[in-house]
């Protein structure tokens, strides 16, 4: 079954309409083009056609490309790759430059015939790039869709004319938010920014389309690019105010990335010397620029990570095959900060929710939360008054265990002490029914520990959050040793009824996100013991594309929580503890009332506002720096090879069971340089080997933290890698 079809009507209009059956939302496959093309074609040539409308059969218009087809295209492309992906790319510029000139004289300008595009609804990638090339853009007023380019979140650049026309019809710096930073905006604001021409009452989508086909003159269906004496708006790279421009986008993109994701960088090359070009030619040097980027193995990466991965997980690839699990009554215990979240997001999905704290006034602050979120959405025009009674009618505050009663599934969220945590399942398992599933929020304690407060352990799992709960797209699932499927199966479908990105691991200290984000925070403390500048240490993070160096996020999370972390492990581990050089930076900043953020003090200053102002300068006289500083390359080493090689030895260990939740845990739970495609992926980049030789060298010099796991050292002997070796990608 084709994704296109054709119908004539009496006006002489071809109304080309998408409709992907099998899919929510149409995506672009390589035959899908071919379709749509043989239709254009179809259309341009058929004498009674007097133009083209170009729609979708569902709600939105489309969604993009099937990046599985980029993945696809490249990986069988035999010894030139390169060739296959540039021949693919070109073919389609060539395609939408029909569409773009319609039939009409080169010379003239004339005889062509007018298309427009009219999407209902949603709008993204290919799924706007082809309406770029058509010579009207109509959209319905629907403030939910989104149009834009949002291509470089996920490692890309628009390659299918997107950054060539776009740039050339906003000008490169008002452009610059759509290309570079992948913004998109809902119609009506699209047509303020010019990014499409007219938002028009959605019944009247098709007809304004038609009528404007109709009535079109060979002028209005001349592209600016295409007319004589045309100029780039703002400027061209060479004039004075051109080269502000170019000038300032650079400092910006390097400001943003600090030079971490190759996808900018392109994308940037192409806006640039395609200014300098006819239009024509800056599409084959787009074409280059996107076919340098998918040979760039950080593209894969990305793709594979934050696309194909995250939503096979998102899908449930590793949901227990029980009957569907989804909630219907919440209960959550505990209001503060972690739990009035919890209740916000599943109140927000439509879920009947329980928030409970030991006050009546306690849980009622926690409710408070949800109100001040919907509060702003209102400000923001993303929240109606009606859709904010409906949430907060969801929510009954109380300090009564009693309330729930009925409840399919409770989450605590109470105080960090197994004592108080105990008690609260007690009075839980007392009044919810015997199918009930109780989930414990904690971050660091065990929860097969945990569990022995339960009298139905197979019931008790672990669902960790992230903080703050509403922004963080990543849920930590983990299964005690006792924990049965069933339990598995309804937090999976929990978290799907949020709409956040599930991991599910093996219970283990710290889990699998805390025992690797830890090391990081701790590897910049060490280093700062040991002289090493902090300015140093926090570019180099960002530098590797970290959303904030490891001091930052010490202050962030709070130099108090360390303290208590470092005491509690300690206790627990013993002669084994291995971080008493970072226990001396953290109890010292603890003993000079350095907190953190909170505090207005920590290894950065901040003004009365709470406001960064700066590392603090009295870090050199605590910890004086060496005179002899490492390179920024072996910093960089360090930041990264601590979290990777802790990763392998989670795998290694059992806690987890599939590399694709390592990898997506670590870009949505921490930021891990998100470029890389996460620690698997990036371990893959430098090759087995190579990695297990680095890591003996760093162990060598620094400690036996960086020593490589077995599992590392064995598939680099054998020259595997994670992806490529079935046996360690099963686990």
């Amino acid at each position: 079954m084709t994704d296109f079809t054709m119908q004539i009507d009496a006006d002489g209009v071809a109304v080309i309409t998408w409709d992907v059956k099998s899919k929510s939302m149409n995506v672009m496959s390589r035959e899908g083009f071919a379709d749509m093309m043989a239709l254009f074609e179809q259309a341009l040539s058929n004498t009674a056609v007097k133009g083209i409308v170009l729609t979708s059969g569902k709600d939105s218009f489309a969604g993009g490309m099937d990046l599985n087809v980029l993945g696809a295209m490249r990986d069988g492309s035999g010894d030139d790759p390169a060739a296959a992906i540039f021949g693919f790319t070109m073919d389609m510029h060539g395609a939408l430059r029909k569409i773009e000139r319609a039939g009409m004289d080169p010379k003239t300008l004339k005889g062509g015939k007018p298309v427009a595009a009219a999407l209902p609804g949603t709008a993204m990638g290919i799924g706007l790039e082809i309406p770029l090339a058509c010579h009207r853009i109509f959209a319905a007023d629907n403030p939910k869709a989104r149009i834009g380019l949002p291509e470089v979140l996920v490692g890309l650049f628009p390659g299918g004319g997107g950054t060539t026309r776009v740039s050339r019809k906003l000008g490169a710096m008002a452009a610059a938010p759509y290309l570079i930073e992948g913004k998109t905006l809902a119609p009506k604001a699209a047509a303020a920014a010019g990014l499409i021409d007219e938002c028009v009452p959605a019944d009247e989508l098709l007809a304004r389309a038609k009528d404007w086909v109709l009535n079109a003159k060979d002028a209005d269906i001349v592209k600016p690019w295409d007319q004589k004496g045309w100029k780039m708006p703002g400027g061209a790279p060479y004039s004075p105010a051109g080269f502000q421009t170019f000038a300032g986008a650079s400092a910006m993109i390097n400001g943003k990335t600090a030079g971490a994701y190759p996808a900018v960088r392109n994308m940037l090359s192409a806006v640039y010397e395609g200014a300098q070009v006819p239009f024509d030619t800056a599409l084959k040097i787009e074409a280059r620029w996107f076919t340098n980027l998918l040979m760039n193995p950080s593209s894969s990466a990305m793709i594979r990570t934050i696309f194909v991965n995250k939503e096979a997980l998102e899908k449930g690839a590793n949901r227990p095959k029980v009957e569907d699990q989804k909630v219907r009554k919440l209960g959550v215990l505990g209001a503060g900060m972690m739990g009035a979240g919890i209740a916000y997001v599943a109140a927000n999905a439509g879920i009947e929710v329980v928030l409970l704290d030991q006050t009546e006034e306690a849980a009622l602050r926690g409710k408070a939360h949800s109100e001040g979120i919907l509060d702003k959405g209102m400000k923001r025009g993303k929240v109606t008054a009606e859709k904010k009674a409906e949430v907060l009618g969801r929510i009954t505050a109380t300090a009564d265990y009693a309330a729930l009663a009925g409840a399919d599934l409770v989450v605590e969220a109470v105080f960090e002490d197994p004592a108080v945590k105990a008690e609260a399942t007690a009075k839980t398992e007392a009044v919810v029914g015997a199918d009930c599933i109780f989930a414990s929020n904690t971050s660091t304690l065990p929860i097969s520990m945990l569990a022995t407060a339960s009298s139905r352990p197979a019931q008790f799992i672990g669902i960790h959050f992230f903080s703050p709960v509403d922004k963080m797209n990543l849920v930590e699932i983990i299964r005690g040793k006792q924990t049965g499927d069933l339990a598995v199966a309804k937090a999976l479908d929990f978290v799907r009824q949020i709409r956040k990105t599930p991991i599910v691991v093996n219970d283990a200290r710290f889990f699998y996100a805390n025992r690797c984000i830890i090391p990081y925070l701790n590897e910049g403390m060490r280093m700062v013991a040991e002289g090493v500048s902090p300015a140093l240490v926090e570019n180099a993070a960002r530098m590797l594309g970290f959303p904030v160096g490891p001091l930052q996020l010490v202050d962030e999370t709070s130099i108090e929580l360390g303290v208590r972390i470092a005491k509690a492990t300690k206790a627990a581990m013993g002669d084994a503890y291995p971080d008493d050089a970072v226990d001396s930076v953290v109890f010292k900043m603890a003993d000079l009332g350095r907190m953190g953020r909170k505090a207005k003090a920590g290894f950065y200053a901040y003004d009365d506002a709470g406001n960064r102002t700066g590392l603090w300068q009295g870090l050199g006289d605590v910890w004086p720096q060496t005179a002899q500083q490492p390179t920024l390359a072996e910093v960089k080493d360090r930041l990264m090879f601590v979290q990777a090689l802790e990763a392998v030895r989670a795998l290694q260990e059992g806690v987890l069971t599939d590399i694709r939740e390592g990898d997506v845990g670590a870009i949505l739970g921490w930021g891990f340089a998100p470029w890389s495609g996460g620690p698997f992926s990036w371990l893959d980049m430098l090759g087995s080997a190579y990695a297990a030789e680095r890591a003996a060298e760093l162990a060598a010099a620094h400690g036996p933290r960086f020593a490589p796991p077995a599992l590392l050292t064995e598939m680099g002997e054998a020259d595997q890698s994670f992806y490529g070796n079935a046996a360690s990608a099963a686990a």
